[in-house]
């Protein structure tokens, strides 16, 4: 395993881990506190762990998991899967934080860093995928498909 998914998957393991002890905070606040939660608070938590947490796991494991690029592959670039996994990672980080903050203060101006962030998510994950798009290919299985086996 490589540097750049050590680095999607032991951040997507701290994001669940944010993630986790946000929804126990929720719940503390819900059931003994009984003064509940904002919905930006259960935004937060939500996309700290399904974009945080899952996706750069994902992301993380196909980078490891695909066969390598070939060398004719032109979109393959591991600079940029470095810069989207610090895109993505910075954005989650981001965009949980302001979320955090909002849930207990409302301060207009977070919207739009709130926004910003969301959208730097997608633009990480658009660029990741186009990027091993090329990685996305039969190693072999092809032949054996030919040759009448099912899997």
């Amino acid at each position: 395993m490589f540097t750049t998914v050590r680095y999607f998957v032991k951040t997507s393991i701290i994001f669940l881990v944010l993630g986790i002890l946000t929804g126990l905070y929720m719940s503390y606040t819900k059931y003994i506190g009984k003064t509940g939660y904002s919905l930006e608070l259960l935004s937060a938590h939500t996309h700290v762990i399904l974009v945080g947490s899952v996706m750069m796991m994902i992301m993380g494991v196909a980078l490891w998991f695909f066969p390598r690029a070939e060398k004719s592959d032109t979109k393959y670039n591991p600079t940029l899967i470095l810069a989207v996994y610090w895109v993505m990672t910075i954005s989650t980080g981001g965009r949980f934080i302001t979320q955090a903050i909002k849930s207990f203060y409302w301060l207009e101006f977070l919207d739009i860093f709130i926004f910003t962030f969301s959208a730097l998510q997608i633009v990480g994950m658009i660029l990741f995928f186009y990027s091993i798009w090329g990685r996305i290919r039969s190693v072999g299985s092809h032949i054996r498909e030919a040759k009448g086996e099912k899997f």
